[in-house]
């Protein structure tokens, strides 16, 4: 079984669209019509339309796409944020908030027609985007998954605890993991499948394989196909088997 995989949007509208219709024309190329399509989470924030990706993804899975979109770090505050404008995730800095400079909020918000946020208080800014971000788009939000199996992987958006089993990770970790997964060459009994720190390119290191290509920071929106431990980078000229460098090459 083939699955498809995106990595991280951060509200590239057109990026998720040049993404997906790499993947329809693989399909096209290796009869794979009904592989599913995992999205690994930070669907907004930076980008220019974080409100056009969110819609987007509902309308494909409303008509029938075989879509699986999962929660990344920025959609969780993005939510924590539209539920109660005193929210704080419990991994960010102490000294920042989601709508800090840094993390990209004004920009998602300004996809909703929400004006900028110096002047005015959190809560007269959450009441704002109570009332312009729809409920679909909320329901969305905190329906998302943290993980999904598929094609002998395991897709997350930051990683997982290494010697953990994925029924007992814990949310903070799917989603924030950084260190003690990157650092990790154990071999996770799958190919883990995660974005959430940026790479040059779509990287394969054996035991995991990291998609988050830096489309946030004016890089590209990578798309792969994988089966088992084996992924392929998606090109418009056509697939290019990504090569493991980590302990488990030929695999």
């Amino acid at each position: 079984m083939t699955c498809y995989a995106i990595g991280d949007i951060h509200g590239h509208l057109e990026k998720l669209q040049s993404a997906h219709a790499l993947i329809a024309e693989d399909r096209r190329q290796h009869g794979t019509p009904d592989a599913p399509v995992v999205h690994v989470g930070d669907l907004v924030d930076r980008g220019p339309d974080s409100r056009g990706v969110i819609q987007h993804l509902i309308d494909g899975r409303a008509r029938g796409e075989n879509w699986v979109v999962l929660a990344g770090n920025h959609d969780r505050m993005f939510s924590g944020f539209l539920s109660d404008a005193a929210h704080r995730d419990a991994r960010l800095r102490a000294d920042y908030t989601w709508l800090h400079p840094a993390l990209g909020g004004a920009e998602t918000l300004a996809s909703y027609g929400i004006g900028p946020a110096p002047g005015r208080s959190e809560a007269e800014v959450h009441a704002e985007a109570r009332d312009r971000v729809p409920e679909a788009h909320r329901d969305f939000l905190a329906g998302l998954p943290l993980w999904h199996r598929a094609a002998g992987a395991l897709f997350v958006h930051a990683g997982i605890r290494p010697g953990v089993a994925v029924e007992d990770q814990v949310e903070e970790d799917l989603v924030w993991i950084r260190a003690e997964f990157l650092n990790d060459d154990t071999d996770h009994g799958v190919l883990v499948v995660h974005g959430h720190t940026p790479v040059e390119a779509a990287t394969h290191y054996g035991n995991r394989l990291n998609i988050d290509s830096g489309a946030a920071f004016d890089g590209p929106l990578t798309a792969v196909a994988v089966k088992g431990r084996r992924a392929w980078l998606l090109r418009p000229e056509g697939r290019v088997e990504l090569e493991p460098q980590g302990r488990f090459p030929g695999v």
